[in-house]
């Protein structure tokens, strides 16, 4: 049986993917932050051991060499998380969280498991988003991490050729998940976490974003949307280099690549009522 790391399996998109996995036949180490979650998980299917992984702990990821096989068919670098707010009220220590778990962990696990990946000529999936090629007001943070984690899998797709490891990013869209259930009391968060300044400026962006996201969730994608891309790429005999995740997300990206960059601007500021 194959077997494969998924960061980020807790919940959402990286629990769906280790359940469709697991389905598969895949031998499952399914990256969980607390124990509660992995025994959810583990009481789901046989296939699953869940591994104690908080992408940004050294510790836990330096324990994945007592925990991974030595060889290694497939990480999925799924773990991530969303920093809300306008570039210019969002703090660098904000920023730095943001690219910490979205960057920085995903290079770190990918450090850490790519001789045994090398051993089993496997593969690497990173996670993004139509984030990381059509850009989002109110997002930078989170749509700067997923640019860069695109632009990390080209290099790295090119650097491990000749040992044929393929390397694919995944782009979900708008997704069913905690935080597209919980967005509006993100979003009251985030304002109420604006300095009063900041709030005045951004009033109608925030009130478009309110509406925007109102009219998104009820189009959300369900979770195995996701995770049956995922398993085909890492399945497909020539994998591409990047698959949209449904539907939205393929039109999201198509539209983002085909207009000019103005004209996407102002669909962008009209979907947010921006004057």
């Amino acid at each position: 049986m194959p077997s494969v790391l998924i960061t980020g399996a807790g919940r959402g998109i990286g629990e769906a993917i280790a359940l469709r996995l697991a389905g598969a036949g895949w031998t499952v180490l399914a990256g969980v932050r607390n124990d509660s979650s992995g025994d959810r998980l583990a009481a789901q299917d046989d296939r699953i051991a869940p591994v104690l992984l908080d992408v940004t702990n050294e510790a836990h990821v330096a324990a994945l060499t007592d925990r991974l096989p030595d060889r290694l068919d497939a990480v999925v670098n799924n773990a991530g998380i969303g920093v809300l707010g306008p570039v210019e009220a969002v703090s660098i220590p904000e920023f730095r969280r943001q690219f910490e778990v979205n960057l920085f962990g995903q290079v770190a696990v990918t450090q850490a498991v790519l001789p045994r990946i090398r051993a089993a000529n496997g593969r690497i999936v990173f996670v993004s988003s139509t984030g990381g090629r059509a850009p989002v007001p109110m997002e930078g943070a989170y749509c700067a991490s997923k640019f860069a984690l695109e632009g990390l899998a080209d290099v790295l797709r090119l650097e491990l050729r000749p040992w044929h490891i393929d390397v694919s990013v995944v782009e979900p869209g708008p997704t069913d998940t905690g935080p597209w259930r919980e967005i509006q009391s993100m979003l009251a968060a985030m304002e109420q976490g604006m300095s009063t300044t900041h709030r005045e400026l951004y009033a109608q962006h925030i009130s478009g974003m309110r509406k925007l996201v109102s009219r998104l969730q009820s189009r959300t994608a369900p979770p195995d949307v996701v995770a049956r891309v995922v398993e085909q790429a890492l399945t497909a005999r020539r994998p591409r280099a990047r698959y949209p995740a449904g539907a939205q997300a393929r039109a999201m990206v198509t539209m983002n690549a085909v207009l000019p960059t103005r004209l996407n601007d102002a669909i962008g500021a009209r979907l947010l009522g921006l004057r």
